[in-house]
């Protein structure tokens, strides 16, 4: 049997468009779960990452900002998936700086 840890709906909320991010970090900050916490801290840095490669796109080169955007987009559905199977688990390297950066949406 598969226990559901605490917060796992507001992770998946995160997940749900930057809208969604949103929804579940004000869902989180009443009750707070660790659980969610962390999906939300890696969602905002993904939603970062997204806004980086739009604005390369634009602005610098389109292969290169075309090239991020995929990327976000794949970190993007496997942290999303992670989130689903309970587990606090997303891209090597980068999920633990989002987690250091942005303790502020603790």
């Amino acid at each position: 049997m598969v226990t559901t840890p605490p917060g796992k709906n507001k992770a998946i909320i995160a997940y749900i468009t930057f809208i969604g991010m949103f929804i579940a970090i004000s869902m989180n900050k009443d009750h707070k779960d660790s659980f969610a916490s962390w999906h939300i801290k890696n969602m905002f840095g993904l939603v970062l990452m997204l806004f980086v490669a739009v604005i390369t796109q634009f602005h610098i080169n389109l292969l290169a900002g075309d090239i991020l955007y995929w990327i976000s987009v794949v970190f993007w559905l496997f942290s999303f998936i992670m989130a689903i199977a309970n587990k606090q688990q997303g891209i090597p390297f980068l999920s633990e700086q989002f987690q250091k950066w942005f303790k502020f949406l603790d």
